[in-house]
């Protein structure tokens, strides 16, 4: 099974001050850190949806989302059809690139977590990463919208299994500069 990982990294950080893709926080930009995660918990390929700011990001595809403005709905919905013609790609488990308490551990549980939807969990809560197997794309892209992304999708979903991984990561996003 193969199971590719998308960073969503296409917004302008408007509360953040500026774009948050290229942060460096610990000596390592977010979206490199994002894609090194990734990688390092099983993901192949990793692709990384810019925006706001596009820049090189090694070890990852990139795409660019022209729409933006338009919220994570439409970088969810330009990753998923980018990922939808690459050829065996069974599952992509999305994440966000504010998300630097994210672990490898963490991605790796929900990778290996049997299901076609699961969703990680914070001390219960539903956050990111979530995967999604390929039989849901098209669904997904149809009602991403806004900065919902795919939570009307997962709303009062009877199947989604929920993966606890509190204990090896956190879900807190940088939604302020630590520098400012």
């Amino acid at each position: 099974m193969k199971v590719a990982g998308l960073v969503l990294a296409a917004g302008a950080g408007v509360r953040f001050g500026g774009p948050k893709a290229p942060f460096v926080l610990d000596g390592e930009r977010l979206v490199d850190r994002a894609v090194r995660v990734m990688r390092d918990a099983g993901c192949e390929p990793v692709m990384v949806v810019l925006g706001a700011w596009v820049g090189d990001v090694p070890d990852a595809v990139v795409v660019v989302n022209d729409d933006w403005p338009e919220g994570m709905g439409s970088s969810l919905r330009t990753g998923l059809s980018a990922l939808d013609v690459m050829a065996d790609v069974d599952s992509v488990i999305v994440t966000l690139v504010d998300l630097p308490g994210l672990t490898a551990l963490g991605v790796r549980r929900i990778l290996e977590s049997p299901g076609p939807i699961v969703a990680a969990t914070f001390d219960g809560e539903r956050g990111h990463p979530v995967k999604f197997a390929h039989e849901h794309w098209a669904e997904v892209i149809a009602v991403a919208r806004g900065d919902e992304g795919a939570r009307r999708f997962l709303k009062d979903r009877s199947d989604v299994v929920r993966m606890e991984i509190g204990d090896v990561a956190t879900g807190a996003d940088m939604d302020t500069n630590p520098n400012s």
